[in-house]
């Protein structure tokens, strides 16, 4: 029957019934799917094939009427709007010719081409399976989801939609700025002044305005190895000449590589990936030997905000006296990652040249959801939601290291404090993406370890573990399963 057909995708969770159904009857009309003066079931029927209430139904009909897709006639019913003399007809589409004898040789066109790049790869179905140790992922049972509403409807009142629907060009919601700076900022030790603030697409989007701002193919970027994959393929792009420098169990060393380097891009807050913190006297020497040598250093503060001790142990940028730390930080680690909000502290000089390269490429990040974030702040929820989080995450931590050191000895592994995420060492004869493969096989998901590697031929034996995506009570069972993977390979 074309109604099943049709509504097949309709389902009681999630987005509205009615939204659902506009959406369908929306696009089975452009797909010409339903032609013209097609007669549609009547509310009652509809109402039936979907087990919804005939309200539902009549109030999606009516809004198609008013949105010129549907028309009503009187004791007939609703049928499909017909074009009017006045209007255009539109051919039906054809297919877009991709490879014919005289398309373009596109690859030998690339100036680039990032796809080749290793980097971190997730499943996107990864809710369906039952112990997801992924890392940065969304966990809805720990989302603000009531705060966020709040916020989000207070941004869509009149007033709010009047400031900030308005083209910004290359600026940012001052509130927005005002927020982060009474709110954020200080907790990592900072004060900047509102022209020393750009507002980004998360802190990706931050590392690449600055990479394409600051860095040419001779520029010499040091980087942690191993490292953050995405920092290191954005410089990668920019120059040929990216720089791997060790770690030790404080972080990045003071070593000789940093006498080569023009740019420097650290993680000290939490080392991507092993999640160690810099202590302030290696922060401090780091800074006295950037100054002698002339290194601007990109400081990602990433997943510092629930630090027990974030007071004790400020921002590198904290210390800086001569504006060479470039601050990146974002919101969407704390929030959510599909929020995309993150921002970059540096000199008024720097961050004026930012906006206007910023505006080239997409103006500036949407204004509601910075004005969203805004109220968030505003209104006190984001601390609040900081403790609920920490806590959270400080019970998960807990679970897992008891887990670890019950199901998998015969690792190393290491759990900063107010971390989402595990780094582990497993075995010399461990390859880990064989153990990944195993173990999805038992419903569990793992990062392998060898992607955050500079060398092409990286250790295998590493793993990262995220825990914010996965609930407290199944980390164990999770871990168990993980080591019965582990086992099976080894036999």
């Amino acid at each position: 029957m074309i109604w099943d057909s049709l509504f097949q995708k309709f389902s009681h969770s999630g987005r509205s019934l009615q939204v659902q159904i506009r959406q369908m009857i929306v696009a089975a009309i452009e797909e010409r799917r339903l032609p013209a003066a097609a007669r549609m079931p009547s509310s009652r029927d509809l109402a039936a094939i979907l087990g919804v209430a005939r309200n539902t139904v009549v109030l999606a009909y009516q809004q198609l009427v008013d949105e010129g897709f549907l028309e009503s006639r009187e004791r007939s019913g609703y049928f499909v709007r017909s074009a009017s003399p006045s209007e255009p007809s539109e051919r039906a589409p054809r297919p877009i010719a991709t490879d014919g004898p005289n398309s373009p040789q596109w690859a030998s066109r690339f100036t680039m081409q990032p796809s080749t790049r290793r980097n971190i790869t997730k499943t996107k179905e990864w809710l369906s399976y039952p112990y997801p140790f992924l890392y940065g992922q969304f966990d809805p049972g720990l989302f603000p989801t009531n705060d966020w509403r709040e916020c989000a409807r207070g941004a869509l009142s009149v007033l709010e939609i009047h400031n900030w629907a308005r083209d910004l060009v290359d600026g940012d919601d001052p509130e927005l700025i005002d927020q982060l700076r009474l709110h954020v900022l200080p907790r990592r030790g900072i004060w900047a002044n509102p022209d020393e603030i750009i507002v980004t697409i998360g802190a990706q989007q931050a590392l690449y305005l600055l990479a394409r701002l600051l860095m040419n193919k001779d520029s010499r970027v040091g980087v942690e190895d191993p490292g953050y994959p995405d920092a290191r393929n954005i410089f990668s792009i920019m120059t040929d000449h990216v720089i791997g420098l060790p770690i030790d169990e404080d972080g990045l060393k003071i070593s000789e590589g940093l006498d080569q380097c023009d740019y420097l891009y650290v993680t000290p807050g939490h080392q991507c990936p092993t999640t160690v913190t810099m202590p302030v006297e290696r922060r401090k020497k780091l800074l006295d030997v950037a100054a002698k040598r002339d290194i601007v250093i990109i400081e990602d503060d990433y997943e510092t905000e629930f630090l027990a001790n974030a007071r004790e142990t400020p921002s590198l940028k904290s210390f800086d006296q001569s504006g060479r730390v470039l601050y990146v930080g974002s919101l969407s680690k704390v929030l959510a990652p599909g929020l995309r909000l993150g921002y970059i502290i540096a000199p008024a000089e720097v961050v004026r040249e930012l906006r206007a390269l910023r505006r080239l490429m997409l103006r500036h990040p949407p204004s509601n959801n910075q004005r969203a974030a805004a109220l968030f702040m505003g209104l006190g929820h984001y601390k609040a939601h900081i403790r609920r989080l920490g806590s959270s995450l400080g019970t998960r931590a807990s679970q897992l290291d008891l887990a670890l050191n019950k199901h998998l000895p015969e690792f190393e592994f290491f759990l900063g404090q107010g971390v989402s995420s595990c780094w582990l060492k497993g075995p010399d004869d461990l390859n880990g993406r064989d153990l990944a493969k195993a173990a999805q096989n038992k419903g569990v998901l793992i990062e392998t370890g060898d992607i955050f590697f500079k060398n092409d031929e990286p250790p295998q034996n590493f793993i990262r573990l995220g825990f914010s995506s996965i609930p407290a009570e199944r980390i164990e069972p999770g871990i168990s399963a993980l080591a019965a993977a582990w086992r099976e390979l080894k036999a």
